[in-house]
């Protein structure tokens, strides 16, 4: 897994799902699917997260042997062929099936709040578990983004959902927080939360960011002439934009869809940290660095 510290890390987001907001049905074909999640290793991912049901808003919430039957046949695939897998689910026995087919963390977008079960799934397992912030279901969220504070109050619930699932037997240092960007969250909020990423270090644990093609992105690039927010697909660039913002706020990994250019992005964000690191130390040790600039006319 990506270490802290060290650059910010990119988990490639594999939907297995025909309802996904931007990659729906393309890989339901577990051959196909299989294929695209080693792409993504290839072109950077360090870990392909894998989940088979939708979370957008509005999306409905599919039977549990449903879900099972498209990601299991990727997991294993995957974990064969070296991957490092994370499942993306709020069922508990999806997870624990994920695990025993291969997947080395489980990514729940509800915290452990949609199966009381799942913590304590996650427990047995000893896997990292993340935890993200969450008020309710797909199809009521948007319902739910009322906030005075948005950054320390989504900050307060993810630690109560950290108690939570530390009390149910997860091991704290297993925990990864997610402030989920996009889940019951306003079309100020997300902005909000992205440009106040640094304040999650107070909270101790890895923190993932997810703003792959995000609507608030789409709607920051709208068409200025019809006001149509720009298409899922097409806000890829603005995807890297915000991994380097993250990056530099010293996220531990931004999970997006379309990784070549957001791994790019985060090694160029690395690189530029080490050099000013250097930088710094050179001009503590000698003060050159600081002589040289101010002789500049």
């Amino acid at each position: 897994m990506p270490q802290p510290g060290l650059r910010c890390g990119v988990p490639g987001r594999h939907e297995l799902e025909p309802d996904s907001f931007s990659d729906g049905g393309k890989w339901l074909d577990p051959g196909l699917a299989v294929a695209h999640g080693l792409a993504l290793a290839a072109q950077g991912a360090d870990i392909v997260d894998v989940g088979g049901e939708s979370t957008r808003p509005g999306a409905r919430w599919v039977p549990a042997e449903e879900e099972l039957a498209r990601v299991l046949p990727v997991v294993r695939g995957l974990a064969r062929e070296g991957v490092l897998v994370s499942i993306d689910t709020m069922r508990a026995e999806v997870a624990e099936a994920a695990v025993v087919a291969g997947a080395r963390i489980v990514n729940d977008v509800s915290g452990g709040r949609a199966d009381e079960r799942m913590a304590k799934a996650v427990a047995r397992a000893g896997v990292p578990f993340v935890v993200m912030h969450w008020r309710g279901q797909s199809r009521a969220m948007d319902d739910l983004a009322d906030y005075r504070d948005v950054v320390a109050e989504v900050a307060a619930e993810v630690v109560c959902r950290m108690d939570a699932v530390v009390s149910a037997g997860v091991d704290p240092a297993q925990v990864i927080v997610d402030p989920g960007l996009g889940f019951a969250k306003g079309r100020r909020d997300d902005w909000v939360l992205l440009a106040a990423l640094d304040a999650w270090h107070a909270l101790g644990r890895p923190l993932l960011v997810g703003p792959s093609r995000k609507r608030f992105l789409g709607e920051l690039l709208a068409d200025p002439v019809t006001g149509e927010p720009r298409s899922a697909r097409d806000r890829d660039a603005a995807t890297a934009a915000t991994a380097v913002l993250a990056a530099a706020q010293g996220a531990w990994a931004v999970r997006v869809h379309e990784v070549r250019a957001t791994a790019d992005a985060v090694r160029v964000e690395a690189a530029v940290r080490s050099y000013r690191a250097t930088a710094g130390q050179v001009s503590r040790e000698s003060g050159s660095t600081r002589r040289s600039l101010s002789a500049v006319p």
